[in-house]
């Protein structure tokens, strides 16, 4: 886990489905509230999909104020060939939570198998839209989902900086 970092350049090798299917099922024994398992993996692959995602996203960031002046084709998944986002059902109380146990198993266990990753917010916005609505309608998924975010996931195109020092402080001990 000291070795992982976030990766914001990736090259558009599509990783072997192996591999995906092993972080996939890594997020699938993520804790949840209750052992409820609120959340929903959707591994996107298809580029139409991708894209789709990409264009949603890169509005509502321009929308909320993010990256001035960003290129319209402007990429919010950093050239990712895979998304895997992560929904949850909203009626069960700890979703938000759950969907994020699910996205951090996922980033470390596609760090372990030799992939990369960067988690990618805005979904909540995604699909609260019409739009994003209407997507999860395309795909098949029924019920009152929610957006918690994206994993975008690779094989990355050049080097990542290492880490930050961990602040002074970070752990505090009552003895």
């Amino acid at each position: 886990m000291k070795t992982r970092r976030s990766c914001r350049a990736f090259s558009d090798e599509m990783p072997g489905r192996e591999l995906l299917e092993a972080v996939c099922e890594a997020g699938t024994y993520a804790p949840t509230g209750h052992g409820r398992q609120s959340p929903l993996i959707v591994a996107v692959t298809r580029r139409d999909v991708r894209d789709r995602l990409s264009r949603m996203n890169a509005a509502i960031w321009r929308r909320l104020g993010g990256h001035e002046g960003l290129p319209d084709d402007f990429d919010p998944f950093y050239g990712a060939p895979v998304i895997l986002l992560v929904l949850a059902d909203r009626t069960v109380p700890t979703w938000l939570y759950d969907g994020c146990a699910v996205l951090t198993n996922m980033a470390n266990a596609a760090h372990a198998v030799g992939l990369d990753t960067c988690w990618i917010h805005r979904a909540a916005e995604e699909f609260e839209s019409a739009e994003g609505k209407a997507l999860l309608r395309e795909l098949g998924i029924e019920g009152d989902y929610a957006g918690v975010d994206h994993l975008a996931i690779g094989f990355r195109s050049r080097e990542i900086p290492g880490p930050r020092p961990r602040k002074e402080g970070y752990v505090r001990w009552v003895e």
